[in-house]
């Protein structure tokens, strides 16, 4: 659209004439002007005029190399920033109408009194909660004792320094090793072992079984950490050397001192799974943020109970006819309608556990390093995900699994098997003892990462954007399709078929 300005040059100044002729007017127009009626000057109005009429027509509106924007050129950052908004206003509608369709057709669903737990499940799953965290305290005395036996040896090394006392002082740091690691592994495998049993046989609930194998995993990770980090501390000291050498950090609390209880309970509570006798600390703690979290929490939490209980439960109680059947069709219609839920409960529940809980309970100790995750929404291939969404476990298997493996000649690719090894065995303990079913699907779907990582990786490496498209959408392709809600229509057949509902309500 034209301004005014520019419609009055187009109407009002009509050139007749040459360019010559416009010259000559507009300087006789100077010379023989005189004041009008209302005191307005005349040339400096006709001057204004003819300046504003001049080549008007040949005006240079090519004068440089563009690009249509939608173009992807070097150099030029195209907006998208309306798409995104169509986008998020078509996933809101798309998701009331589902709404409205699921209210129509099922009505209320939500029931607090309508869940099938038992007193048995509250009453073992307390115990389990209550009695789980001493395994520490037993990993606690373990060291203790390994580090009394560490001060003997370096106050005989003071007394007698001559090689045979120093070949008598290895022999004795491998067999305290030994013994406390044997100590350690009997330990962690009661742990694991006495928990898995009592959810497996005794505790129906899935949720609440659920949370006592998180905790029992929790604290296996937590001994192997203090086990192997007081291992390496204490042959740093026994046998100082370059190769040898601690983080700084480490120097304010030098083994044994870190050997105290008050050091151990810190660890218990630290939101990480690997242990430093010393962490960054921030300065004080700030109570508003630990409020805004644990708000956060507690609402989030209360949404994913909705939405489970609303629209959920009653995707996976249709889908247990198909699957049986074996409706192909059917079943992957229900897949695609429960990754748009499943989706959100969890980018839900990775708030809140993530950015909410952890957050809050950091603040309360203090913890200085709050990276619990990077922007793993952006990933470019399956190797960064799993490098990036949960750091506390990914920072522990590169610890304590991945580089001590690398480090005795492994190749990078064989140490990342038996990491995902490892890791695809946790997964099928923490989803398959909950729900009594072992059926393996969580444990092949971690072995399933393997090749999606291989294909992916190269992608991560393309200069090009495109490469990093095409990787992100295959990530988001297996997380939201091929993962979570095939696993989950895959248990929840399995404990309808074995059990039935949850839940006494019907559908």
């Amino acid at each position: 659209m034209h301004s005014a300005e520019e419609i009055s040059d187009a109407t009002g100044a009509v050139s007749t004439g040459s360019d010559d002729t416009l010259s000559s007017s507009a300087t006789t127009n100077r010379k023989t002007s005189t004041t009008g009626a209302n005191g307005a000057e005349g040339p400096i109005g006709v001057k204004k005029e003819n300046k504003r009429s001049k080549y008007r027509h040949v005006a240079a509106y090519h004068a440089k190399v563009r690009h249509s924007s939608l173009t992807r050129e070097p150099n030029v950052t195209a907006s998208f920033l309306g798409f995104r908004n169509l986008m998020v206003i078509v996933l809101v509608a798309m998701n009331l109408r589902l709404i409205i369709e699921n209210f129509m057709k099922y009505g209320v669903l939500i029931c607090i009194k309508c869940h099938d737990y038992r007193k048995q499940d509250v009453v073992l799953g307390s115990i389990l909660f209550a009695l789980v965290p001493y395994h520490l305290f037993i990993s606690y005395l373990i060291e203790l004792t390994a580090s009394k036996q560490a001060k003997q040896v370096v106050g005989q090394r003071k007394r007698n320094g001559s090689a045979e006392a120093a070949e008598r002082d290895q022999r004795t740091f491998r067999l305290t090793w030994w013994l406390s690691a044997f100590f350690h592994c009997i330990n962690t495998l009661l742990s694991l072992g006495v928990t898995s049993f009592v959810v497996y046989f005794y505790i129906h609930h899935p949720g609440i079984g659920t949370l006592c194998e998180l905790q029992a995993l929790i604290v296996s990770f937590k001994i192997c950490s203090y086990a192997f980090t007081n291992r390496d501390l204490r042959e740093a000291m026994l046998n100082p050397s370059m190769e040898s050498a601690l983080p700084e950090i480490y120097s304010s609390c030098p083994y044994p001192r870190n050997i105290t209880l008050g050091n151990l309970i810190y660890f218990w509570l630290a939101p990480t799974l690997v242990y430093q006798p010393v962490y960054p600390r921030s300065s004080h703690i700030r109570w508003s943020f630990v409020a805004k979290r644990l708000f956060e929490f507690f609402c989030l939490t209360v949404f994913i109970w909705l939405l489970s209980a609303q629209y959920a439960a009653p995707v996976l109680r249709n889908s247990i006819d198909k699957i049986a059947v074996m409706d192909v069709a059917s079943i992957l219609e229900r897949v695609m309608k429960l990754s748009t839920i499943s989706l959100v409960i969890w980018l839900a529940g990775f708030f809140a556990v993530f950015q909410s809980l952890l957050n809050a309970l950091a603040e309360v100790l203090r913890f200085g390093d709050r990276e619990f995750y990077t922007d793993w929404w952006n990933s470019s291939s399956l190797g960064g995900y799993w490098r990036s969404w949960n750091r506390p476990v990914y920072l522990f298997m590169k610890r304590h699994v991945f580089s001590p493996l690398v480090g005795r000649g492994w190749s990078p690719l064989a140490a990342s098997t038996v990491v995902f090894l490892v890791s695809a065995v946790l997964h099928e303990m923490l989803v398959g003892i909950p729900t009594h079913n072992l059926i393996g699907v969580a444990f092949a779907g971690m072995m399933f990462q393997l090749p999606l990582i291989a294909i992916t990786a190269p992608l991560e490496k393309i200069q090009d954007p495109s490469g990093r498209v095409i990787g992100n959408s295959i990530f988001w392709v297996s997380f939201c399709l091929v993962g979570q809600p095939l696993g989950a229509l895959l248990y929840f057949f399995a404990w309808q078929a074995k059990y039935g509902s949850v839940s006494k309500m019907g559908v």
